[in-house]
């Protein structure tokens, strides 16, 4: 008896972990490397090869990944299936790309949506904006509260408890010589978005480039998202930002109205 509820917890360990390696093989792939080897993939999963071909075998069979005929790997049709199934029935992402679409249409920048995931924010949808010229990040992508324009915005309206988590973080990266990292300016810097209701950030994660964010609201009143235009530094003037925050901040309000907001601008 003893024995097996000893082998019952080890078992569903080991079915974990194999979901764990499995998911880490799809996370490998990514916009600038969209095809992989299976020594590629050797090398950022740490799983030995004899594995990978087992556990990549089981995704290719399931329509998770295809085999090329050249023996390396690229993402299969049913991941794009579920995609599709997610943004159909995730009503924020639906409701928001033809407002992304429109604001980088009026801005001329790349517009985004991010919301907060952990302690960190995520890139929900995008819109390029029609410049050669662009500061590009992939929907799916993860970047810091902290830093940016986007991240600062959700921060300034997040819960008290998530502020003090990412503020209290033992060492908080410099990406730049802008990137704020004491404490009180950040304090400083989140309690002025929320007095001016929009943040904007110049070379923080990238040396040239700059941004603005501004809050969406849901039926209830709270941030459950913000909308950034970014693009060049040098793009990004006073006179220019004051242009762009009229259609940023107009877009903000369509989607929260969208989203059953009906607090007065």
């Amino acid at each position: 008896m003893n024995k097996k509820n000893e082998k019952r917890p080890r078992e569903s360990e080991r079915h974990v972990e194999a979901v764990e390696k499995t998911l880490s093989i799809l996370e490998c792939f990514t916009d600038s490397e969209p095809e992989l080897s299976l020594k590629q993939l050797t090398e950022k999963t740490g799983l030995n090869k004899s594995r990978i071909l087992r556990l990549c075998g089981t995704l290719a069979g399931q329509g998770f990944l295809i085999r090329m005929p050249w023996s390396s790997y690229r993402l299969g049709p049913k991941l794009m299936m579920l995609g599709k199934i997610y943004e159909r029935t995730n009503a924020l992402v639906s409701v928001a790309r033809p407002i992304l679409r429109e604001l980088a249409s009026l801005t001329g920048e790349s517009a985004s949506l991010f919301i907060i995931e952990g302690a960190k924010r995520l890139c929900m949808a995008r819109a390029e904006g029609p410049s050669p010229i662009r500061y590009t990040i992939t929907e799916g992508e993860s970047l810091e509260l902290y830093a940016g324009a986007g991240g600062k915005a959700l921060l300034a309206y997040a819960s008290e408890e998530l502020r003090r988590q990412v503020l209290n973080s033992r060492v908080l990266e410099r990406f730049t010589s802008s990137t704020i990292v004491v404490r009180d300016r950040l304090e400083e810097e989140l309690e002025v978005i929320r007095r001016q209701g929009f943040a904007v950030s110049k070379g923080e994660r990238t040396p040239e480039a700059a941004a603005m964010a501004a809050p969406v609201f849901d039926n209830e009143s709270k941030v459950c998202a913000v909308l950034t235009i970014a693009g060049p530094v040098q793009r990004f003037s006073a006179e220019r930002c004051q242009e762009m925050l009229i259609s940023l901040q107009a877009s903000t309000r369509k989607l929260s109205l969208l989203l059953g907001n009906r607090q007065k601008a």
